[in-house]
């Protein structure tokens, strides 16, 4: 009897890791973006060219997905050189002490048909605290290029400088309090 116990365990197991199904974003067909107001003139758009990003689930409709995504802050580009440089300073970023930028999920909830509410932490500029973000699965369809799965998401929200000690020495006429976030893209199952 502690054989067949033993082996239904280890069959059930078994059968749980392989229902997950690892997705990893196709770089080429993906983006993580940024807006920010100056002097409430003009947005200021920029991106992270350097990223990484996971999800995992055991539903086919990713009600129970995990979201993970790492930025390495060095990669900031908003087309002018300069600026970047200054993103990069302790000023913003301080990249030598906080090289990552990180999110990770905590938690999902369904909206409607394709659409969720994704909570988790992000770490920015060397704070972690917990933000709520807009998660649209776009669906999923077989690449005809691998002929294999590939599933998209598009993420939009926005936070505060001030709850991560971001840019602290510019005020809000000089530069919005409120950044906006996107990250879009396609990511490859595994």
């Amino acid at each position: 009897m502690k054989k067949i116990t033993l082996f239904i365990f280890l069959l059930a197991a078994s059968a749980t890791s392989f229902a997950q199904s690892a997705w990893k974003v196709d770089k080429a067909h993906a983006q993580l973006k940024f807006d920010v107001q100056h002097m409430g003139l003009s947005t200021v758009s920029g991106s992270f060219t350097d990223f990484d990003a996971t999800i995992t689930s055991d539903k086919p409709d990713f009600s129970d997905a995990k979201f993970e995504l790492t930025a390495q802050a060095t990669s900031i580009n908003t087309g002018v050189g300069q600026r970047d440089d200054h993103l990069r300073s302790p000023d913003f970023f301080d990249v030598a002490t906080n090289p990552t930028v990180s999110f990770k999920s905590t938690s999902l909830q369904k909206v409607s048909e394709g659409k969720y509410k994704v909570t988790g932490d992000l770490t920015l500029h060397g704070v972690t605290k917990p933000v709520t973000l807009d998660l649209w699965y776009r669906g999923t369809a077989n690449s005809p290029m691998t002929k294999k799965p590939v599933a998209g998401f598009r993420v939009t929200g926005s936070i505060k400088r001030s709850d991560f000690n971001f840019g602290s020495k510019f005020p809000a006429a000089a530069l919005s309090e409120e950044v906006t976030i996107t990250a879009d893209g396609e990511f490859n199952k595994q």
